[in-house]
């Protein structure tokens, strides 16, 4: 039998080992505890520093690199920052920002063309209706030329007609910018008469000096007539702006195996690389025209140019220098632009430079002998040359046959480059004699015996020159010379 104090002891032992196995338990999960709150205090500190880091680059988006990204749709010399964090980089976070930015620029420049393609539409219909007052106002000018024959009223409305010209001129380009048509349509004519043509649209048109060595009757086909004349305008404009007032711009016409070029070679400032560069994508048309890319005020001369090269199928460079130190311009006008006139029928116009190229006619035979020379006198037969002691031929020193003397039906004109006042006063004059004569034809036949029907032979002086033509001041200088 066992005693009480034993089973005392026993259990006091047992109560003893379960409260030191208890307390053991409770040690441990008081050091869990402290290591799951040491784990979730990193874990906090870790989560709130990559939100501090992730609303830090969201700032940095929004602050730096979206408005770097939508200045770098207009201007691409722009640069766009990175990602603030390097580490970022090819991380979910950064593919993810870097889609944003790529779906920011590809919505402005998507908005940036329709809005400019709206602009450029109400532009286009405004200068629709400049055109038409401008064309109206132009008719009204050479009604009044055709009426009056005062020289100084002559004078005036010859100067008139030409800012109105001038005016026509930019409201014409700023249309064909927005992507309206040109504006005329014309039939075929002389190569020459359109380079003039749009040299007659200038102010400084007298610092042009044309050299025309074109086949006689070279001619471009009815819709490349105003494309071609415009993109002459232009470039002159442009040689002109550039360059100082006391010099000249040489315009030279030449064949070339593919078709005619037209060189345009100015003394003035060039272009550094950059602008030449732009200026040819520019001309060339591959890039979409903006107004926005054009300067302010804008710039059209080029975009224009750029339009119609590509809409005719014409070529323009910019991309070298002149031997004057400024910039030269080539526009090609390829075979298929081409044709010909019989100069007989339909001549080019008086004030047009005649052509430095002659006839075939008159071309003497190519010879392919080795050392002789066009013009040169042949050997008669049995002739044989002087010889020196030795038996060695001697040269002989050889001279240039005289050129023949030009006649003056085939002199070019002297008086292409005189200014408007001169050619008002010499149409002035030469209107007041044709009234003179008239009238004078007029109380001749107003005696016995005649009749409305025995004057209508009467020469009419009247000039119907096309209104639709709004590019023939030297033609109208031309007349008058005549």
């Amino acid at each position: 039998m066992i005693e009480l104090p034993d089973l005392v002891a026993g259990g006091l032992a047992a109560g003893t080992l379960s409260a030191l196995a208890l307390g053991g338990g409770l040690l441990r999960l008081r050091r869990q505890q402290a290591r799951q709150r040491a784990e979730i205090a990193a874990l906090r500190t870790q989560l709130d520093g990559s939100l501090r880091a992730f609303t830090a680059e969201v700032e940095h988006l929004a602050g730096r690199r979206v408005p770097a990204a939508a200045r770098q749709v207009a201007h691409p010399h722009v640069p766009e920052p990175g990602p603030l964090q390097p580490l970022t980089t090819g991380t979910p976070l950064g593919i993810a920002l870097e889609n944003v930015v790529l779906a920011l620029q590809s919505e402005v420049a998507a908005q940036r063309t329709r809005v400019d393609a709206a602009a450029q539409a109400g532009m286009r219909g405004a200068t629709r209706e400049i055109q038409a007052a401008l064309y109206r106002l132009q008719d009204a000018l050479r009604g009044l030329q055709q009426r009056y024959d005062d020289p100084e009223l002559a004078q005036t409305l010859f100067r008139l007609d030409h800012e109105n010209e001038q005016s026509l001129r930019r409201a014409q380009v700023t249309a064909v910018v927005c992507g309206a048509w040109v504006g005329l349509a014309r039939e075929e004519s002389h190569l020459v008469d359109a380079v003039t043509g749009g040299q007659a649209r200038l102010a400084g048109y007298h610092r042009v000096q044309v050299h025309n060595h074109l086949e006689t009757g070279t001619a471009l086909v009815s819709h490349a007539v105003e494309p071609v004349a415009i993109i002459v305008a232009e470039l002159l404009d442009n040689a002109l702006r550039h360059s100082a007032p006391d010099t000249d711009v040489v315009v030279s016409l030449e064949h070339v195996h593919h078709g005619v070029c037209v060189t345009i070679d100015d003394a003035g400032l060039g272009m550094t690389r950059d602008e030449r560069d732009r200026a040819q994508r520019l001309v060339a048309g591959d890039d979409l025209i903006l107004l926005t890319d054009l300067g302010d005020p804008p710039r059209m001369g080029l975009a224009a140019i750029g339009r119609l090269t590509r809409q005719f199928d014409l070529g323009v460079d910019v991309s070298s220098a002149s031997p004057y130190g400024g910039v030269r311009a080539v526009l090609r006008v390829d075979s298929h632009l081409l044709s010909r006139l019989d100069p007989a029928d339909r001549p080019p116009a008086a004030s047009a430079p005649r052509t430095t190229r002659k006839a075939a006619a008159d071309r003497p035979a190519p010879s392919h002998a080795y050392g002789t020379e066009t013009g040169a006198p042949e050997p008669a037969p049995g002739h044989h040359e002087p010889t020196d002691a030795d038996g060695l031929p001697q040269r002989r020193r050889r001279t240039r046959a005289a050129a023949p003397e030009e006649s003056p039906a085939h002199r070019p004109a002297q008086g292409a480059a005189r200014r408007p006042e001169e050619a008002a006063a010499a149409l002035g004059a030469l209107q007041s004699g044709t009234a003179a004569a008239r009238a004078a034809a007029e109380n001749a036949g107003a005696g016995p015996g005649s009749t409305p029907a025995d004057r209508t032979g009467e020469t009419d002086h009247t000039d119907h020159t096309d209104h639709t033509d709004h590019t023939d001041h030297t033609d109208i200088e031309g007349e008058a010379a005549r």
